[in-house]
């Protein structure tokens, strides 16, 4: 087994697009070169993970505008110098003026209730929920960062004003939200130049978008959170009929939990807690399948593929009933996590037929189009975080005074009221997102995550198993053939990825999988494997523009000088 060719027991043969990289100092990994770039500029000036990862975030909005941005929400892990691990919770809640019965459901049936009449929770004002990207950003760079603010924005701020090339993965998500991108003058003007998608090759500047940055560099998240850029920001969403208010902006608060943390064949696991489902539902998966051989069963085999199409059905009847905001719901988090509940579920499986799936714990939809990175420095430090603006491009509006992209995260919430995702004021969104940190013997192994919606967690557990039971190198891991369902039913539609061959795919339809050929299953994960010998490796995958930059070298050592002067002296 190579780096270069990868060979299942069912014959898959894939070859790793892309090549990692190593250093000793410091590993930046982000879905954007430039992202990258500027996080190791961070490294390289003497800053730490959390500085690169906190650069590499806000330059992310600037040249994933389709992804990031300050108007937009996600979550933070981090593990400290000293082994601590802390989760910076900044997702987005329903404005103030949410209520219940705000939207109308297109269908009273699950997942099609998230729907709505006339797109009003997914595209425009009405759609938009209060933003904590910012807060999030700003604070772990207040509480373990090492430089200041207008530091760490520098880049960001460069690239907006002078502009960067567009990529075609970038262009190409333009002409994919052209229509609605079209009916806004001031988003149309900056992606779709003379009414044509912008191309790639194109530089792209947001000056507005610089003057913006600038004002936080100097003022703080205050200048949006309470602050003039908020009033404008507000001020705009009620012109178009939305229900954010400088209020909302104002009283937004980030919220720091304790991760959540499970075992699987003996690593550790560590993952956000409620609302995101990520750490939850991952450890859960990993609880069942452990009861299988799966190294024995083969990567990439109809029978493997089967059991993880099987957990992820269990994991989402669980989520749709009772993962959600435990400010609001009583979430089962000990029974999901438990090794006791994974056993019941597990004696249920049929290896050999698929079946649907209902919850097995009390009650009480999501957009594929994020980001994530995956940082870590010499010292110990690691940032792991996934942050977005939810669908492509957010709200498809443009904020024009401040060249800001608004998120449309009430889309994730359920329009119909008394149930566990429905819209209540203050209520944070519930999210698939998965920073991931495994430990070996309580030193980390690997941190991962990627963008994909309801598809992350899934696809984060897969790269785990790929180099826990299967042996993978990290590049192999992260770029392997996914797979993803949700039911609820026997044959609900599994997503296949192409590299996943034709024996796997019939395999599946043979057990009662209605299989869903597909390119590709979420998105471009970024993760770092910690060697024995002290080794940073980072890897990105073929699904995005994801690089890994490693830091090497260093200082001269102490007492050189420079040569013919020395030599003079001597």
């Amino acid at each position: 087994m190579t780096t270069q060719d990868w060979r299942s027991r069912a014959g898959t043969v894939f070859a790793p697009s892309k090549r990692p990289a190593i250093g000793s100092r410091g590993m930046v990994v982000t879905n954007h070169p430039l992202a990258s770039a500027a996080g190791a500029e961070m490294l390289a000036e003497g800053g730490n993970a959390v500085d690169a990862g906190i650069a590499a975030l806000f330059a992310l909005s600037v040249v994933e505008p389709m992804m990031v941005g300050l108007l937009g929400g996600g979550m933070a892990h981090l593990r400290l110098a000293d082994g601590r691990h802390e989760v910076l919770d900044g997702l987005s809640t329903v404005p103030a003026a949410g209520r219940p019965d705000m939207y109308t459901p297109v269908s009273q049936a699950w997942p099609a209730a998230l729907e709505t009449v006339g797109r009003a929770n997914a595209v425009g004002a009405t759609s938009v929920a209060t933003p904590g990207n910012l807060l999030a950003w700003c604070a772990a760079l207040e509480r373990h960062g090492s430089l200041p603010l207008a530091d760490v924005m520098a880049p960001a701020i460069r690239l907006a004003a002078r502009g960067f090339a567009v990529t075609p993965y970038l262009a190409e998500c333009v002409a994919e939200a052209a229509p609605d991108l079209a009916r806004d003058p001031a988003i149309a003007a900056l992606l779709l130049p003379g009414g044509a998608p912008v191309r790639a090759g194109t530089r792209l500047a947001n000056g507005a978008l610089a003057e913006t940055l600038s004002t936080i560099a100097r003022e703080g998240p205050g200048a949006l959170h309470g602050g003039a850029l908020g009033g404008i920001v507000a001020a705009d969403i009620a012109r178009r009929g939305g229900h954010l208010a400088a209020a909302d902006l104002r009283d937004a608060r980030l919220a720091t939990r304790e991760p959540v943390r499970g075992s699987y064949r003996g690593i550790e696991i560590v993952g956000p807690p409620p609302p995101s489902s990520g750490g939850v539902h991952v450890v859960q998966m990993l609880n069942i399948l452990e009861g299988y051989d799966l190294r024995q069963l083969g990567y990439g085999t109809a029978a493997t593929c089967h059991l993880i199409a099987e957990a992820l059905k269990i994991a989402f009847a669980d989520r749709a009933a009772a993962t959600a905001d435990p400010d609001f719901v009583a979430v089962p988090v000990a029974r999901l996590l438990s090794k006791s509940y994974a056993a019941e579920r597990r004696a249920r499986i049929n290896p050999g037929r698929a079946q649907g799936w209902s919850a097995g714990v009390p009650a009480a939809g999501e957009s594929p189009n994020t980001t994530h990175l995956t940082v870590a420095d010499a010292d110990g430090r690691i940032l792991c975080a996934t942050h977005t603006i939810n669908s492509l491009f957010g709200a498809r509006f443009l904020i024009p005074e401040l060249g800001l992209i608004p998120n449309n995260y009430m889309a994730l919430f359920d329009p119909r009221p008394g149930h566990a995702l429905s819209i209540a004021p203050g209520k944070r969104i519930t999210t698939s997102q998965a920073p991931l940190i495994a430990l070996r013997d309580g030193n980390p192994m690997v941190a991962l995550g990627l963008p994909g919606g309801l598809r992350i967690f899934g696809s984060a557990m897969q790269a785990l198993i790929n180099l826990i039971d299967h042996g993978m190198t990290l590049q192999e891991a992260v770029e392997a053939p996914r797979i993803w369902t949700q039911g609820p039913g026997a044959a609900g539609p599994v997503e296949v990825e192409s590299g996943l061959g034709g024996a796997t795919q019939a395999g599946l339809q043979a057990m009662g999988h209605a299989v869903t050929p597909l390119p590709h299953v979420a998105g471009g994960m970024c993760g770092i494997r910690f060697q024995e010998d002290g080794l940073l490796e980072g890897a990105a995958c073929w699904r995005a523009d994801g690089t890994a930059i490693g830091l090497g070298g260093g200082l001269a050592r102490a007492g050189v000088r420079f040569w013919p002067d020395a030599a003079r002296r001597g």
